[in-house]
């Protein structure tokens, strides 16, 4: 294929892209609007709403100013005057990072792979930019910058990671780039970059096996509580169309919860109102919204809540380990103690920074009043995952040294005795 040709299937795969994330929303309200409303209601306004939802899955503020007699009828303090939702639903992020993944990778096998990327890329931000000026409305207002660059900023590290996991890209990188970026790496000691790319394997391994974890907790825990997630649903009073779209909503919800559960393992938990925790200390709610999977969070005070903090702790101490087994068996390999235990503690300061950013993606405000603050403190998640992690990992970086040291001498005595 040449470039033009290359291009137009990169602009074609993003807007597929962008068709599957605001289909998902807009297919069930479709629906909804042709059996419940009769068709009697101006399709824009579900459009529109279908439109905020993407948007907002992609971490973009919704600005609302609701009716007066919508209002009242809330009793929420505070609904009467204009708020934010700034919470996603990160189910969205999800799938448009996984599917910028797979456009990467297929700019990735074709001759022009940056040309490829970039016009995805840029016609992903003109799809968006032209969602978000659709979409205001009196009442939901989304933030106009924000609409446009973090959709295409969620889509665009997706299709950086397939495009870099792809080795065939490397070739065709600009020479004006790689040269200097090739000299810059080789000016790095070579057993500083091998502790730095071990300490970078390191905590990221231990970010994925805590939130395995996490989301094996939430699974868990729906299953426990399901007759109460199910109690809930009953309380709405939905109708199927009604249902199916809560159910949705729910699903995208998903991620938003896997990363709570990270943030109960590792201590400070999330709160779902101003005044309420839910920690392995406890549980202390107020009010909260009515979304029947918040039925499975725990209640009250569990007695071995305080276990779920050894999580973050041996998920750091077996991840170093498999790090120093691996480190040892390489060229370079940074040697003697007081390098492991650094390794150990840019492991932990690596674990902080991803669960504190994803911590900071998963909350937000999900209404007026006291809903303003729902979810985890990302900077206390962060500061706490560093020292948990960051202590276990550097004993784990001791303790797997000593192992792999007492394997290779037993090894070494038994080839000797022969």
């Amino acid at each position: 294929m040449n470039r033009i040709t290359t291009a137009l299937l990169a602009a074609l795969e993003a807007l597929i892209v962008v068709a599957i994330g605001v289909g998902i929303a807009l297919v069930p309200l479709t629906i909804l609007w042709g059996t419940h409303y009769g068709l009697g209601i101006d399709w824009f306004v579900f459009w529109r709403a279908a439109v905020d939802v993407w948007l907002l899955g992609n971490g973009v503020d919704l600005a609302v100013q609701l009716p007066v007699d919508v209002s009242a009828s809330l009793g929420l303090a505070g609904s009467e005057l204009p708020f934010t939702v700034s919470i996603g639903l990160l189910g969205f992020a999800l799938l448009a990072v996984l599917l910028g993944v797979r456009t990467g990778r297929r700019a990735a096998g074709t001759d022009y792979s940056l040309t490829a990327a970039g016009v995805a890329v840029l016609t992903y931000g003109l799809l968006a930019a032209l969602l978000t000026l659709s979409a205001g409305t009196a009442i939901v207002t989304p933030a106009p910058v924000q609409g446009i660059l973090l959709p295409t900023l969620v889509f665009a590290c997706g299709v950086l990671i397939g495009l870099t996991g792809t080795p065939r890209v490397a070739p065709t990188l600009p020479g004006w780039v790689s040269r200097p970026l090739g000299d810059q790496l080789h000016r790095i000691p070579a057993e500083v970059r091998s502790q730095l790319l071990a300490a970078l394997r390191g905590g990221t391994a231990a970010v994925a096996g805590i939130m395995v974890i996490s989301g094996l907790a939430v699974f868990v825990s729906v299953l426990a509580n399901f007759a109460t997630v199910i109690g809930l649903y009953e309380t709405l009073q939905a109708d199927v169309m009604g249902g199916i779209a809560l159910t949705i909503a729910q699903l995208a919800f998903i991620p938003n919860l896997v990363i709570w559960a990270a943030a109960w393992f590792v201590g400070p938990g999330i709160a779902l109102g101003a005044g309420s925790s839910v920690s392995p200390l406890g549980t202390t709610l107020d009010a909260v919204p009515g979304l029947p999977l918040f039925g499975a969070l725990p209640h009250g005070t569990l007695e071995f809540g305080f276990l779920g903090l050894l999580v973050p702790v041996l998920v750091g101490f077996v991840m170093a380990v498999l790090v120093r087994q691996s480190l040892d068996k390489r060229p370079n390999a940074p040697h003697g103690p007081s390098r492991m235990l650094l390794t150990g503690a840019l492991m932990g300061v690596v674990a902080g920074v991803l669960l504190g950013l994803l911590s900071w993606w998963s909350a937000g405000a999900m209404g007026p009043g006291r809903l303003a603050e729902v979810g985890p403190n990302p900077l206390l998640v962060g500061a706490l995952a560093t020292l948990e992690v960051g202590i276990a990992a550097a004993l784990g970086m001791l303790v797997g040294g000593r192992r792999a040291r007492s394997t290779d001498s037993r090894t070494e005595e038994v080839s000797t005795k022969r």
